[in-house]
């Protein structure tokens, strides 16, 4: 009897224990939740303050050479082609790449090889896991093209400038070449963080010919840049919006394009993936002309078939085509440069082929009958890989009469 009572007794103080245990365990749980929440709180507060007041500075490595399908974080970019603010988006990038710099072979520190410097203080900084040319001092470079700019071309650049001292004029000719009459009336394009406008302006009264207002929340990020010009007419767009729509400009060609950049040490201009591309015809007389034709309008998120919102202008034209002309059919190709694994290549790209197939079959009606697709990866170049340049033209959709 003594024996069962003590056992009971060592019973009721075990399960005492456990039941006291019990909510010290929660509430340690809780207290350590409330620490997890706090610290998480502290780092999205770190990180959306980076994100609004960030320094360049060297940070990570470069990205892949000559990429043109970097991930963006506007609303925008996750919207469908055709979708949301892309509906009305009109921007064609040119067929044939002249010229593509991201500084991927650069040395850190350096001013870039490839750009001329005409003064300043610039230098090639690493920041956000890309390399960019930084100026912290009102400076001015031009990019030296291997061709006279002709009729029909277009400018895509990268830039990061949030500060109210921040301003970026581009040209064909030098604006300070005082003594050529065309520089005093040339058109060139202008942005401007401290007015938050952007759009074309005129030399000569150093005044807007078109410009837009823009929401302050775009010049706190990185932007793209975009110029389309075809003879006298020039269109300007600051990511998916157009600024100017002007039909008779005066834009200099030459075989350079001209930046000028105001900024400071503490408040820098950043600058990266320069694309200048040339177009001699649209996609249907090119098809005519020759039964084949490429086009770089159709982009891709990086190592995916998803199609990116940019695209809606190069799809609809297609889209449009076929809807014209219901006796042609085509072979879709997809096609890429030699950066990654062959076989790699090789599938992403039947994908991508299949992928703009499916939308225009989806998204125009298209008979899927008369369309093909295939991948060709890396097997069929049309330029060599060892360029910038050369591999943003493998990277391409071609369409093939059949």
């Amino acid at each position: 009897m003594r024996t069962r009572n003590i056992a009971l007794v060592v019973l009721m103080l075990v399960l005492g224990a456990l039941l006291m245990t019990e909510p010290a365990t929660a509430q340690l749980g809780s207290l350590k939740k409330k620490a997890q929440d706090k610290a998480k709180k502290e780092v999205e507060k770190k990180t959306t303050d980076q994100k609004t007041e960030a320094k360049p500075a060297a940070e990570s490595k470069s990205t892949e050479s000559g990429s043109t399908e970097a991930a963006s974080s506007t609303e925008a970019e996750s919207e469908k082609p055709g979708e949301g603010v892309w509906v009305n988006y009109d921007f064609v990038p040119g067929s044939r790449v002249i010229f593509f710099e991201d500084f991927s072979t650069d040395v850190v520190g350096n001013f870039p090889q490839r750009l001329e410097f005409d003064k300043g203080n610039m230098e090639v900084a690493e920041w956000k896991g890309q390399r960019w040319l930084r100026a912290s001092s009102d400076s001015r470079f031009h990019i030296p093209l291997p061709e006279v700019l002709p009729s029909k071309f277009t400018l895509e650049f990268d830039m990061y400038a949030p500060y109210n001292w921040n301003e970026t004029n581009v040209c064909g000719a030098d604006r300070q070449d005082y003594n050529n009459e065309a520089v005093k009336t040339q058109t060139g394009y202008c942005i401007n963080p401290w007015d938050q406008s952007a759009g074309l302006f005129e030399n000569a009264g150093k005044s807007y010919m078109a410009s837009l207002r823009l929401p302050e929340e775009i010049f706190k990020t990185v932007t793209h840049c975009r110029i389309l010009a075809d003879g006298k007419y020039m269109k300007a767009y600051v990511n998916e919006t157009r600024v100017a729509n002007v039909p008779k400009t005066a834009f200099v060609r030459t075989n350079a394009i001209w930046f000028d950049t105001f900024a400071q040490t503490e408040k820098p201009s950043m600058y990266t993936n320069f694309r200048i591309a040339v177009s001699d015809k649209t996609i249907y007389d090119a098809l005519a002309a020759d039964g084949r034709v490429a086009t770089h309008g159709i982009l891709f998120d990086s190592g995916s078939d998803k199609i990116r919102p940019e695209s809606t202008p190069t799809l609809k034209e297609i889209g449009k085509m076929l809807a014209d002309h219901p006796e042609l059919k085509l072979m879709i190709e997809g096609h890429t440069d030699n950066v990654g694994d062959d076989a790699s290549n090789l599938a992403l790209s039947e994908r991508r082929a299949a992928a703009v197939k499916g939308h225009l079959t989806e998204n125009y009606g298209i008979d899927a009958s008369r369309l093909e697709s295939k991948g060709f990866g890396e097997t069929k170049p049309v330029s060599g890989n060892d360029t910038a340049e050369g591999r943003q033209n493998n990277r391409r959709v071609e369409l093939v009469k059949l």
